[in-house]
């Protein structure tokens, strides 16, 4: 297996154990993943899964707390937000725009999975 397909396969693994009504973020499921700098992979693997997938994507989240874009009129943004919402999680709207999630309260970062 290449490392590009082992990191996809354990992105989805590692989305799969974040609970309801918590977050995380790209960098802490890459580096859980073994491959620390490569983030933005497991962005793009999300991105890439169809749109009835049953692994939880909208629980991941960049390392700022911010839903990040997707160049789609804010409606992937606004489609994460309402996922989240509906978990329990609290998400703000910030000035100039953009959602953050407060990751103190609501992240999910273990040492290990």
């Amino acid at each position: 297996m290449s490392d590009i397909a082992d990191l996809t396969a354990k992105t989805y693994e590692i989305a799969r154990l974040i609970p309801p009504g918590h977050v995380t973020t790209y960098g802490h499921i890459a580096r859980l993943a073994g491959y620390p700098n490569h983030p933005r992979h497991v962005g793009n693997a999300l991105k890439a899964l169809p749109e009835d997938s049953t692994i939880p994507w909208q629980r991941v989240i960049n390392a700022k707390g911010q839903i990040s874009p997707r160049g789609d009129a804010g409606l992937g943004v606004a489609r994460q937000k309402d996922l989240l919402e509906a978990e329990g999680v609290q998400v703000n709207s910030v000035m100039g725009g953009g959602e953050v999630v407060d990751l103190r309260r609501w992240g999910w970062f273990p040492e290990h999975v």
